[in-house]
């Protein structure tokens, strides 16, 4: 078989310009779409407005698929708000966008410059505040996550921060059964946001 000559462009595996053109147009529809992340100020207006508050707390997660997926489930849990440091921790992007499967849209979500301060600021709104470390005493099982509640999980590898951990009012475990030490930080949510939703259901 003859080889394909060199000038033919089927053979560069390059998009002409109509193509880049169209690719170029989705990514900025797709940016346009996103909305801007909420201010402290805007966070505590959605939790004043609440009859139980159910907010989750990132300590500054990176990983744009992490926050995806937690976006995702802190939607299908009816989480009020999700919040996140402006700093060291990724926002809504693109790729967030995507793995939320439209999640991004609807959770509304908080960046703050002080996450210490914030924290205080949602104990003061009446919140309880319970953070996932393997030095507590207690598993998430054994902890009441039923009143207004503000759940915190710290960043990929590294956990919470010392600051943001001496914030909690109670520190919960996740029971880990096997020689894995601890879970992503996405299925962890997913296992303490559901925990709460358990919990938090009529009769329980």
């Amino acid at each position: 078989m003859k080889s394909r000559p060199h000038g033919n462009p089927a053979s560069s595996g390059r998009p002409g310009p109509h193509e880049r053109l169209a690719r170029d147009n989705r990514h900025v529809q797709a940016l346009e779409k996103i909305t801007p992340a909420l201010d402290e100020d805007e966070l505590m207006a959605i939790v004043a407005a609440q009859a139980l508050p159910f907010v989750l707390v990132l300590d500054c997660v990176q990983d744009p698929h992490n926050l995806g997926a937690i976006l995702r489930t802190a939607d299908a849990a009816g989480v009020h708000a999700v919040v996140t440091t402006k700093d060291k921790a990724v926002g809504i992007t693109e790729t967030v966008r995507r793995v939320s499967v439209g999640a991004a849209d609807h959770v509304p979500f908080a960046q703050v410059t002080n996450l210490a301060r914030t924290m205080e600021k949602l104990k003061a709104a009446g919140l309880w505040l319970v953070g996932t470390s393997d030095r507590a005493t207690k598993s998430i099982y054994q902890i009441d996550l039923k009143g207004p509640l503000a759940l915190v999980l710290g960043a990929e590898e590294k956990g919470m921060r010392r600051l943001t951990e001496e914030n909690c009012d109670f520190l919960a475990s996740i029971p880990m059964a096997g020689k894995v030490e601890c879970l992503n930080v996405s299925v962890a949510a997913g296992v303490c946001l559901f925990e709460a939703v358990r919990q938090r259901q009529p009769g329980v």
